[in-house]
């Protein structure tokens, strides 16, 4: 399961940011001590870009409302992947994240090995920035818009107190309201492996 996890906490000053503080916890342990923040790394150059790698035919959501809110619609690819009969892997990433660009460049590396088995997935990518907390992104799903925090709760999603880049949720798309289909790690480090992948995939909890 996950093996070890690293991560970064949004620090409640610049210079603590700027450290760069981050430790090393098993996953159980970081969920159960709820440590999980939103990643504040200072020193990205700027420009960096939030984007899955193309192999994998990411449906791209970019956030309307700016300045006010970042509203992220999942209306049409969960419509979609009920069509389709499949299930959602939406990934949360910043512009301005070193981990996410982590992520990205271990999913592009790996992806002949992994493709074949995210073929019951849509992967949607929602493009974010870590400047955008929790009281500013809103997920949309129909007629209804949440923020990140309320969303997590009325999905039953352990991770409504803070806001973590990245983050991923995989969804059953069937019903009116997306339905979790395992409670999911946040932040940096969370697939390391191919093996650690796969067990999500697979949904190995």
């Amino acid at each position: 399961m996950w093996g070890r996890w690293r991560f970064s906490r949004a620090a409640p000053m610049a210079a603590d940011a700027a450290a760069g503080l981050a430790g090393r916890w098993s996953l159980r342990a970081v969920l159960s001590r709820g440590l999980v923040g939103a990643l504040m790394v200072a020193g990205l150059a700027p420009g960096a870009h939030a984007a899955l790698p193309s192999a994998y035919s990411p449906i791209v959501i970019e956030p309307q409302g700016a300045p006010a809110r970042m509203e992220f619609d999942l209306s049409a690819a969960l419509d979609r992947a009920r069509r389709e009969n499949k299930r959602l892997y939406v990934y949360l990433g910043a512009s301005d994240c070193p981990f996410c660009r982590k992520y990205e460049a271990f999913l592009a590396k790996n992806a002949t090995e992994l493709l074949p088995h995210f073929a019951p997935y849509l992967v949607v990518d929602l493009r974010s920035s870590l400047l955008v907390q929790a009281n500013k992104l809103f997920i949309k799903v129909g007629g209804l818009s949440q923020p990140y925090a309320e969303f997590q709760r009325s999905i039953g999603d352990e991770r409504a107190r803070l806001l973590v880049y990245p983050s991923v949720w995989l969804f059953d798309a069937r019903e009116a309201r997306p339905k979790p289909l395992m409670q999911m790690p946040a932040g940096t480090g969370t697939f390391e492996t191919v093996p650690e992948q796969l067990e999500i995939l697979q949904l190995v909890q």
